[in-house]
């Protein structure tokens, strides 16, 4: 943790090992670290010249730590004060960037990325920079970062960001995921469904920035970047819809993934649906089927937010199109 303030592997693990158990020279703490007494005091040295230690005047060759408290208060002022810079110099770069434009340009807002370097470079950066939350659309074949490669994952999870992860149905019987890897993504707190068909590749940070494949079968790998635009909106709205009807992964007692099984209408449902598409009022569904209208309206609610329908027109399209009135034999 301490590199953040520029402290090697070796200054870090001595600095916390003389914090835990007091005064030791170099040769007892290469010992114990398994390294040569040359590294572990190099070590030393760098570590005395950042004022974290000091020479033990009472016991000639041993060190001792200076108190946390008082030797890091410095040294996190010095990089805080320095991220500050930073910040401050990439906003007016930010700003001097082609000031003459009154609003962006289409290059600044879709940016073409091409070869596997650049591609997992970008898909990293993407995920790195998330604050709040990653969304995922997943094919079968990666586009340029194998899963077990996404460290970016990782380390943007442990900062707090959320992950919103849909996946097709055939990576579940397929040799593109592993179940171990989907239990520990479930583990970390990934939220996971599976949908019977991803239309395509596709990842977005923060709802601002955007990446999906630039050709499904490129020579080499190639990504489109998209900004803040209606382009980026639009493919928000698409995985959205992806994930509102797809069914969600949790883990079960011996942690193993297990899949929700698929909502639908109940058989109550399917007289309500039968009855509203043959033009009948919601008081004539209600008489009909011996119900309250507060129960037939409470149900067509229901049904509209599963299918994320808009109208009862639109109701009675997904009930067509999904073939729910046909997949329960009416």
């Amino acid at each position: 943790m301490l590199s953040a303030i520029g402290l090697d592997a070796v200054q870090e693990t001595a600095y916390q090992e003389l914090v835990a158990h007091g005064a030791a020279g170099a040769d007892t703490l290469a010992s114990r670290f398994a390294l040569p007494v040359r590294d572990v005091l190099l070590a030393l040295q760098g570590l005395e010249q950042q004022g974290l230690v000091s020479r033990c005047g009472s016991r000639p060759g041993h060190w001792v730590c200076a108190p946390p408290a008082v030797a890091l208060g410095p040294l996190l002022a010095q990089h805080r004060h320095e991220l500050e810079c930073a910040e401050l110099a990439a906003a007016k770069l930010a700003a001097e960037y082609r000031p003459e434009a009154d609003t962006p340009a289409v290059h600044d807002l879709l940016e073409v990325v091409t070869g596997a370097s650049a591609v997992s470079q970008r898909f990293s950066q993407l995920q790195l920079g998330a604050e709040r939350e990653v969304c995922f659309l997943i094919l079968t074949e990666p586009l340029a970062v194998a899963a077990e490669e996404n460290s970016a994952e990782t380390l943007a999870m442990s900062r707090g960001v959320n992950y919103r992860v849909v996946i097709g149905r055939e990576m579940l019987s397929g040799q593109h995921l592993q179940p171990a890897e989907l239990a520990d993504s479930l583990g970390r707190g990934m939220e996971v469904r599976v949908a019977d068909e991803v239309p395509t590749k596709l990842v977005i940070a923060d709802g601002s920035l955007g990446m999906l494949p630039l050709d499904a079968r490129p020579a080499e790998p190639a990504a489109l970047v998209v900004r803040s635009s209606g382009l980026l909106v639009s493919l928000a709205a698409l995985f959205e819809s992806v994930w509102r009807h797809a069914l969600p992964l949790s883990l079960s007692s011996g942690d193993k993934a297990v899949m929700a099984q698929e909502p639908g209408p109940d058989a109550v449902d399917l007289q309500i649906l039968s009855l509203l598409l043959a033009g009948l009022t919601d008081v004539s569904v209600a008489k009909e089927l011996d119900l309250g209208a507060r129960t037939v309206q409470r149900r067509i609610k229901r049904l509209m937010d599963l299918s994320g329908a808009t109208s009862r027109l639109h109701l009675g399209w997904y009930a067509s199109e999904y073939g729910w009135l046909t997949r329960h034999g009416s």
